[in-house]
């Protein structure tokens, strides 16, 4: 009998980063900006004026656009990782990190791996007393690619 490969939950996975504090495990409520593209040069050619060549141009990498709930001044990495950006200390130590994407039963089954990340957007949602909902950070990190494995 064939091996079955079922596709992974989206909804299984969890979050390391190695901040200049240390490294840290999180969970997100979610994680988006999984993307590489490459950028497509039109190039005309003397002489062929019925169509043009397609080049290899530039590839960029999306930021990875992390959210959770927002715990408050006992557990603020995310925010204090940008604020330290922000303020110019910690020398703007950049930091990797990793997402880990799991079956339903817990078992690693790939590995995003990003380098050279640094936060450029951190974010609170409103705060509206006419809802009935947990506050969310969202955190904007920039970095220089991913590798899966």
């Amino acid at each position: 009998m064939a091996d079955r490969f079922d596709p992974l939950p989206a909804f299984c996975f969890k979050v390391t980063l190695d901040l200049p504090s240390g490294n840290i495990e999180l969970f997100f409520k979610s994680v988006g900006g999984l993307k590489v593209e490459t950028e497509v040069v039109d190039y005309r050619s003397g002489g062929v004026n019925d169509s043009t060549f397609k080049l290899l141009g530039a590839t960029k990498w999306n930021n990875l656009v992390l959210k959770k709930g927002f715990v408050g001044k006992d557990k603020k990495e995310l925010l204090d990782w940008r604020m330290s950006w922000l303020h110019r200390t910690d020398a703007l130590t950049r930091a990797g990190g990793t997402i880990i994407q799991l079956d339903t039963k817990l078992n690693v089954k790939g590995t995003w791996t990003f380098v050279e990340g640094w936060p450029v957007k951190w974010e609170l949602s409103e705060l509206d007393a006419a809802k009935n909902e947990v506050a969310i950070e969202t955190l904007e990190i920039a970095h220089h690619g991913l590798t899966f494995g």
